[in-house]
């Protein structure tokens, strides 16, 4: 009779700790995602500059433009959006230096024609320099703008 006593009391615990996790992973998965990735769209402007469109609607940041004057790249299918909601997401010009996506929106750094573009849901930083989210801004960047390459930060992958 106390034997199963005891299996009685170990299946009682088992269960509410199954519970538990799952509880806790859901309400995990859903602070890590919350805020929604970082949706960056690659085209060019009216002068064939190319440009990015940066948004994440539920941080309030839309419509902020970064164009790179001078510069040229071959979009084939431009505009073409790039989500960043997981890793190693291709781009179509530039290059990813760095991505840190574990709590969305995260923080993605790009090599933009040596331009170092940084998003994070504090602050955009172009070239080493903050600029605070204001929708619609527009950013043009020339090839004076530049950091010297021995400051822009290798690839980490």
């Amino acid at each position: 009779m106390k034997r199963t006593n005891e299996l009685k009391h170990f299946a009682y615990a088992f269960l509410i700790a199954l519970i538990g996790y799952f509880a806790f992973y859901a309400c995990d998965a859903h602070l890590r995602q919350r805020h929604g990735p970082w949706r960056v769209t690659f085209a060019k402007d009216d002068e064939g500059n190319p440009s990015l469109v940066i948004n994440d609607p539920r941080l309030n940041i839309t419509g902020v433009r970064i164009v790179f004057v001078g510069e040229r790249a071959a979009l084939t299918n431009a505009p073409a959006e790039v989500v960043f909601d997981r890793p190693l997401q291709p781009v179509p010009f530039g290059k990813v230096i760095f991505e840190e996506l574990m709590w969305l929106p995260g923080t993605v750094t790009l090599d933009l024609f040596g331009h170092e573009v940084q998003l994070l849901p504090r602050v955009l930083t172009i070239n080493r320099k903050e600029f605070a989210w204001r929708t619609g801004a527009e950013f043009r960047l020339t090839a004076t703008d530049k950091l010297p390459p021995e400051m822009l930060r290798p690839p980490k992958r």
